[in-house]
């Protein structure tokens, strides 16, 4: 599917979406539209990324595409009403639009007058089953193993970690599958359930029920984590997510020199080992776990100041410490 992918001034830094499209989905990403940056090709900002994608100011701009993916997702998950005339153009032109906001394409009535008109869809990937349920407590009677990615923070790269052992795993012939469970790793997949738009009674059973659907497919099950315990304002949904996986492994997910809750400079984050331990204390009353890795995102340090901190972690946690992106998750598929 041809795609383009809006990212209004906050691309590449601020559109964890956008990146991850970029990077992980299916999708032929025909444009990224960025007002800010327009004129450029998105290989200017990630060397990582294809140089004939172009940065365009909108979608007149934009060559023909299928669809349009709203590629950020702002705390609050609001929609800036200086995208609507770009959605509203998306549309005209037969387009679909995928976004991952709690704020509902479908219930604007613009939006959705007009998809009729034109015969696309409107896809809120942020909004879950309408039968969700508690959970019964049962992901760790399921014939896989469960590996789930957990936080010191937010934005420490646990869909990223979780997808680059997918792909390390089924590079050493361990058959391995994907849980989505935020907006990004669905648009990736092209389905899951987005746990922070659940009724906090159902958070658990949202996991539970995407891995008894799974089980059967994979030996392997890798969920994307959400939040950070330590958090102030997310922690619920990284709970629930905890005890519905019921996970055999955990990968601690962290961003080298991190020292405080991102947008919450004012509380600080525990040491490494410290947090590692509450993740571990926390599901011990649900389904004993332990720590498989971590970790680390150091994309702010040259080489030799990411190798020291690799170490520093891996002696801190005892475990082995990878930057995935940097030189991938080899070795949390290997102890796998």
């Amino acid at each position: 599917m041809r795609v383009a992918v809006l990212a209004h001034e906050r691309f590449p830094e601020r559109a964890k979406t956008a990146v991850g499209i970029l990077r992980y989905a299916d999708h032929d990403v025909v444009a990224v539209l960025d007002r800010a940056s327009a004129g450029t090709t998105v290989a200017d900002h990630r060397s990582d990324f294809d140089a004939g994608t172009p940065v365009v100011e909108g979608v007149a701009d934009a060559p023909a595409f299928d669809a349009l993916i709203i590629g950020i997702a702002p705390i609050g998950g609001g929609f800036d009403d200086s995208w609507r005339p770009d959605v509203r153009a998306a549309i005209e032109r037969g387009a679909d639009v995928v976004a991952g906001l709690h704020y509902f394409l479908n219930d604007d009535e613009e939006f959705a007058r007009l998809a009729d008109d034109y015969g696309v869809e409107l896809r809120d990937v942020r909004r879950p089953p309408d039968d969700l349920t508690v959970a019964e407590g049962v992901a760790r009677e399921l014939d896989c193993e469960i590996v789930l990615t957990v936080g010191t923070d937010c934005s420490t790269g646990k869909m990223t970690t979780t997808l680059e052992m997918v792909e390390a795993a089924r590079e050493r012939g361990l058959d391995a599958g994907f849980v989505p469970t935020g907006q990004t790793g669905i648009v990736i997949a092209g389905a899951g359930i987005p746990v922070d738009r659940t009724v906090s009674d159902f958070t658990a059973g949202a996991v539970e029920r995407m891995l008894r659907e799974r089980a059967d497919d994979h030996d392997y099950l890798l969920v994307e984590g959400q939040g950070s315990i330590v958090h102030p304002a997310y922690s619920a949904v990284t709970c629930g997510i905890l005890h519905g996986a019921m996970p055999d492994r955990l990968v601690l997910c962290h961003e080298a020199g991190r020292e405080a809750v991102h947008g919450y400079e004012s509380f600080r984050l525990p040491d490494l080992d410290r947090i590692a331990e509450l993740y571990v204390d926390l599901a011990e009353g649900v389904a004993p776990t332990e720590l498989l890795g971590c970790a680390l995102n150091t994309a702010a340090l040259d080489e030799a100041a990411a190798e020291a901190a690799l170490d520093d972690c891996a002696e801190t946690l005892g475990v082995p410490a990878v930057d995935p992106v940097r030189d991938g998750a080899g070795p949390l598929a290997e102890r796998l």
